[in-house]
C-alpha cells in the first residue's frame, strides 16, 4: 500500500518541480511572473504565455494561495482547496512527463 503512495508522491513532486522550473524560467526571460492574466499585443507572445501557464499552473496556484493566506488573511480552507487542486494538476503533469521519460528510455534515447 505504501509503495503505491510513494509512486503517487513522486509523480506529484515531478509535476510540481517542473511547474516551478517553468515558472522560474519564464520569469528569467520575461522579467515578470507567470499569471492568469495576459496583456500581450503579439500572437507568439500570447501562445508562449499560455503554454507557460499550462505548465507552471500548480506553482502559480500555490503562490497565489500562500500570498492570499499571508497577505490578504484569507481563510485556511482556501489554502487547503488550492493545495488539492495544485496537487491534482501536478500529478497529471507528472504522469505526462514521466510517460515521456519512460518512452525515451525504452526507445534508447538517453
Amino acid at each position: 500500500m505504501f509503495g503505491n503512495l510513494g509512486v503517487y508522491a513522486y509523480t506529484i513532486a515531478v509535476g510540481f518541480v517542473t511547474a516551478g522550473l517553468i515558472a522560474s524560467t519564464y520569469q528569467l526571460f520575461t522579467n515578470r511572473q507567470v499569471a492568469f492574466e495576459f496583456l500581450f499585443d503579439h500572437k507568439p507572445a500570447a501562445v508562449a504565455g499560455v503554454l507557460a501557464l499550462v505548465l507552471a499552473g500548480p506553482a502559480v496556484i500555490m503562490r497565489n494561495a500562500i500570498r492570499g493566506r499571508l497577505i490578504e488573511n484569507r481563510p485556511g480552507h482556501w489554502l487547503a482547496i488550492s493545495t488539492v487542486i495544485s496537487a491534482g494538476w501536478s500529478f497529471l503533469q507528472g504522469v505526462f512527463i514521466l510517460s515521456f521519460a519512460i518512452t525515451f528510455v525504452q526507445a534508447g534515447v538517453s
